[in-house]
């Protein structure tokens, strides 16, 4: 740490924030949360807090992204349809279900809120477009799939909107088997794989 530099929090501290911040969330909402409210729940400064995040929108953005509920980051299995299904396995339908609402009312708060809706793409959407993007390369590397798919550019809308019209049509979250069965039934075909 450089003299007169900001503290780093310790993981155990900075995953506590993170879980009170999402559970104000839940309870409260984006536009009722406030740098003081999680302040006097995680009995910290509100100094501490925009020492550690510049404020409210990537505070936010970093508690889902350290909780949340499925990661490409580290997969790789040796095949695209292996891939896609390790990621189908790391699905938590009880999160998924728990947080459903939440992930509502922030996607709604992101169109009424420019930084709100950057730190969500920058730590939860980029992210995970490039892991994306990376299992598709490796299966092109592969031979599993040509490199000018006409499909590849619309998997993450494909696997997106799966996610919000799962929750739409069935009034639940999705679930790793229906995610298997789409990926099986749609994506891949689509790819041609």
């Amino acid at each position: 740490m450089k003299p007169g530099g900001p503290r780093r929090l310790t993981p155990e501290r900075e995953a506590e924030l993170y879980t009170a911040v999402l559970d104000l969330l839940r309870e409260v909402g984006y536009g009722s949360l406030t740098m003081d409210a999680v302040a006097t729940r995680t009995r910290c400064s509100k100094a501490t807090l925009y020492r550690q995040w510049t404020g409210k929108p990537q505070l936010v953005a970093k508690a889902l992204r350290h909780q949340k509920p499925v990661t490409l980051a580290g997969i790789d299995t040796g095949s695209l349809p292996g891939d896609l299904d390790a990621a189908a396995t790391r699905l938590n339908p009880l999160r998924l279900e728990r947080d459903a609402a939440l992930f509502r009312g922030l996607a709604q708060a992101a169109h009424a809120d420019p930084d709100l809706f950057r730190a969500l793409r920058e730590l939860l959407v980029v992210p995970e477009l490039t892991g994306l993007a990376t299992l598709l390369q490796r299966a092109v590397e592969r031979g599993e799939l040509p490199a000018d798919t006409p499909a590849v550019p619309y998997v993450p809308h494909a696997l997106l909107g799966l996610m919000v019209a799962h929750q739409l049509l069935e009034d639940g979250p999705v679930g790793p088997e229906f995610v298997r069965n789409y990926v099986d039934a749609v994506v891949l075909p689509a790819l041609g794989v």
